[in-house]
């Protein structure tokens, strides 16, 4: 069985943003990972110091094959460092797994789909 994880920015911790839609949007696509046979989980970070202890325990859990960073935290130009700390502790910790994007919640498996 293939394993996916998804890193995420808490939906809580962003001003303005219906935290309750957003969980809903990504357990649609967690939904739909068990439903094609594929064991996902995700990891929800936020800027600050918990970071890297929250994605390094996330990421050595167990051996991913893809781990999508998602949307939230790639375009949101205050977060490059944190994307930049991401993509590297990805590298260090699971250099196995290959790296998708998606562009919203929504295409989260199709993003991890086309590294499957």
């Amino acid at each position: 069985m293939s394993c996916v994880l998804v890193v995420g920015y808490d939906p809580q911790a962003i001003p303005g943003v219906d935290a309750e839609a957003v969980r809903a949007v990504l357990d649609g696509q967690l939904s739909r990972f068990a439903e094609l046979g594929i064991d996902a989980a995700e990891s929800v970070v936020v800027f600050d110091e918990s970071a890297e202890p929250t994605l390094v325990k996330s990421l050595t859990e167990r051996p991913w094959d893809v781990v999508v960073v998602g949307g939230g935290i790639r375009k949101t130009e205050p977060l490059l460092p944190l994307f930049e700390q991401i993509v590297n502790l990805i590298h260090r910790h699971a250099p196995q797994a290959a790296i998708a994007f998606n562009s919203n919640g929504g295409d989260t498996v199709e993003a991890a789909r086309r590294w499957l």
